[in-house]
């Protein structure tokens, strides 16, 4: 049984990829923005490697994990499939909470950082990078407790240290949207896109399965797309 759910979910991949392509090309029309300049992420979390190899082959070149320990063997063993196979590696992109103790481990696997919510996780990246990482800072626009990042009006100070960090390159802002209604979602995301230009900041990743086509319309280019490509995960 978990065998038939398993190769219905890979065999659907494929399928949803264009689905959601054409989602997020009706979106940007719908706001007058080029879809080419939106960068669509599949979120990975859970899923075994045959799964990621389905991914790849249907085209999707960005993978995203969220947590280091779970995903180090699935990089390593795409990785592997990769040179095996001839086939371009994926661009790798950690999404979840970041602590400083697994940053080594986070370097040495994923190509950008998505959730960078303090200055101490910052200068942990500093000492340890051998090379520019490209990263997000995390911003908790609507205030949830809950969710990890900055709030608006903390950005300014924290922004201006880590833009003077050699090795952290922050290309943008990552947010979470609560659960609510769409007029709520919406108004969050545009905050973010708001933020985001007040500070110089080209990059928005922002928008999920349940939401991405409002984000999409308030100029997110970096979608993390799970449920809607995958399917349920099975527990």
């Amino acid at each position: 049984m978990l065998l038939l759910i398993y190769a219905r979910l890979v065999a659907n991949v494929r399928e949803n990829f264009e689905r959601v392509r054409e989602r997020v090309a009706a979106a940007a029309h719908r706001a007058g923005r080029d879809e080419g300049a939106i960068r669509i992420v599949a979120v990975t979390k859970t899923l075994g490697v045959e799964a990621l190899k389905e991914a790849v082959k249907a085209g999707i070149t960005d993978l995203g994990e969220n947590r280091v320990q779970e995903a180090l063997p699935k990089i390593e063993a795409i990785r592997d499939w990769c040179a095996e196979t001839g086939r371009m590696l994926p661009t790798w992109h950690l999404v979840g909470h970041l602590q400083s103790n697994k940053v080594r481990a986070a370097l040495g696997a994923f190509d950008i950082l998505q959730s960078l919510d303090s200055v101490k996780l910052a200068r942990a990246i500093e000492q340890r990078a051998e090379q520019r990482v490209p990263a997000y800072i995390e911003v908790n626009i609507a205030g949830e407790e809950s969710k990890f990042g900055f709030v608006p009006g903390e950005v300014g100070r924290p922004l201006e240290e880590m833009r003077g960090l050699a090795r952290l390159d922050v290309v943008g802002l990552m947010t979470v949207a609560p659960l609510a209604e769409p007029g709520s979602v919406r108004t969050v995301f545009r905050r973010t896109r708001e933020l985001a230009a007040e500070f110089g900041l080209q990059e928005l990743s922002m928008g999920m399965t349940g939401d991405f086509e409002i984000a999409v319309e308030e100029g997110a280019t970096c979608l993390r797309l799970g449920r809607v490509l995958f399917g349920e995960r099975q527990q």
